[in-house]
């Protein structure tokens, strides 16, 4: 017997797209009550929010493993999220809200989990449950996460290569002499 019903109504479509406005409007809703997106910057930072840092400062040693030898990597990391904060503040207004929401995605407990597979703190998560978020989100099926991967990786690796101690590492004498 052949089946005649469509894989995907358009009833069905309609209640999967309200669904999805409805939880965004929520997750939004609940990211403005808690005071994520308007959150001043932190302490010595320009563009980066207290909420921001904790992401960040997991994922950075993650991202620079093998660029860094492990007895440097609490400095560079410092050291890339002030590279990393200069070069988000010369960010357009609507990219440096992009950049925002997407640290709001991964810092939000109710979005954090459920994307990331990182259910407790920032702060607690082991290494391994990291690079598994990290690989997932690059091998996603959804553009959306491996375009969040890309730009999680760029915007930590420009900020950690544009800092002179990275250069030795990789070969680079530096910027010629004018």
């Amino acid at each position: 017997m052949i089946n005649t019903e469509r894989p995907f109504s358009r009833r069905s479509l309609l209640r999967v797209s309200l669904f999805g406005s409805a939880a965004l409007a929520g997750a939004g809703l609940i990211g403005s009550l808690s005071g994520c997106s308007a959150e001043h910057s932190a302490a010595g930072f320009v563009q980066l929010r207290e909420s921001d840092l904790p992401v960040l400062r997991r994922l950075t040693p993650i991202i620079l493993k093998g660029a860094v030898p492990a007895s440097s990597m609490p400095s560079a990391v410092q050291g890339t999220l002030t590279s990393l904060d200069e070069g988000l503040a010369h960010l357009t207004p609507a990219v440096s809200k992009q950049v925002s929401q997407l640290f709001d995605l991964l810092s939000l407990p109710l979005t954090r989990g459920p994307l990331t597979g990182v259910w407790g703190a920032w702060e607690q998560a082991h290494d391994g449950e990291i690079q598994a978020f990290l690989q997932r989100w690059e091998n996603s099926p959804i553009a959306l996460l491996r375009q969040g991967h890309a730009s999680l990786q760029q915007m930590i690796l420009m900020a950690w290569y544009g800092r002179p101690e990275s250069w030795r590492h990789c070969g680079y004498p530096g910027p010629p002499v004018i």
